[in-house]
């Protein structure tokens, strides 16, 4: 059978858009590859609609093949979080048995190479594992920010309270000193389910076989070296990481950036002169 890679992105246009310029990169270099990407509905309006988007790629890319999800249904009154980020999370946990019947219909007809997901998608790892198939993160930020989230876990553990409380400085090995109230906007709530949400898919990230990261090396050199060197997993195996950037949007399309990711992207560049 032919061989396929399967990507699962979250359901916004943006991340959308992220992996079909990867699985636009595996065809470059791969051409007899199928990909299939794998779409879900948006739990919350203002994601932005795929349809256009989707159609135009089926009609210039007959190598990528798009696979709709059946919808998750949350409860209306599932949270009380004020992040969409929630929702998001919450439909994706849900939607791991989609993910399963995606996989098993899929190899029927290829070998499935491999699984690549976003950071939300995280509990589809248990999935890639369940069929033997290996499970890479696609980080579309750059590496200081991916340092960020790696450490995650540590800096939850040498914490007490909100991030929002705390009137400090973090310190995180790929990123100079950052004031506590930069971390990302959904993460400073500490009681807030969403924070939880950030640190379950933090500590999940290094059990994959690998991640992908829209960076290259002259761009951030110290940030990718601290990750490799396993800094930013202090008490585990760092997977290896894999920089194929910049992906840059055909048709001048561009994804949607979370505003706290800009701001540790800014503090990495304000420190290293990139």
């Amino acid at each position: 059978m032919e061989d396929a890679i399967v990507l699962y992105p979250s359901p916004a246009i943006g991340h959308l858009i992220s992996m079909v310029e990867l699985g636009k990169l595996l065809l470059t270099h791969h051409p007899s590859l199928s990909i299939n990407i794998l779409i879900t509905t948006a739990p919350y309006t203002g994601a932005g609609s795929t349809t256009p988007y989707i159609n135009h790629v089926s009609a210039t890319t007959p190598s990528i093949t798009f696979h709709h999800l059946p919808t998750i249904s949350l409860p209306p009154n599932f949270t009380s979080s004020p992040h969409h980020e929630t929702l998001t999370f919450e439909v994706l946990r849900l939607n791991n048995p989609n993910i399963h019947q995606a996989l098993q219909s899929i190899s029927k007809n290829y070998t499935v190479r491999a699984l690549i997901f976003d950071f939300f998608c995280a509990p589809a790892l248990t999935v890639a594992a369940e069929f033997g198939i290996p499970g890479y993160y696609f980080f579309t930020s750059g590496a200081a920010c991916l340092g960020g989230f790696l450490y995650f876990p540590t800096t939850h553990r040498n914490t007490t309270k909100s991030f929002k409380d705390l009137n400090t400085n973090l310190y995180i090995p790929s990123l100079p000193p950052i004031p506590a109230a930069d971390m990302p906007k959904p993460m400073l709530e500490r009681t807030d389910k969403v924070y939880d949400c950030f640190l379950d898919a933090s500590i999940e990230m290094p059990k994959s076989a690998g991640i992908i990261v829209n960076t290259f090396e002259s761009l951030e050199k110290r940030a990718i070296e601290v990750i490799t060197d396993g800094l930013c997993v202090p008490d585990g195996p760092t997977p290896p990481l894999y920089c194929i950037g910049p992906l840059i949007a055909a048709d001048d399309q561009r994804g949607g950036g979370g505003g706290g990711e800009v701001k540790l992207i800014c503090h990495a560049l304000k420190v290293y002169g990139c």
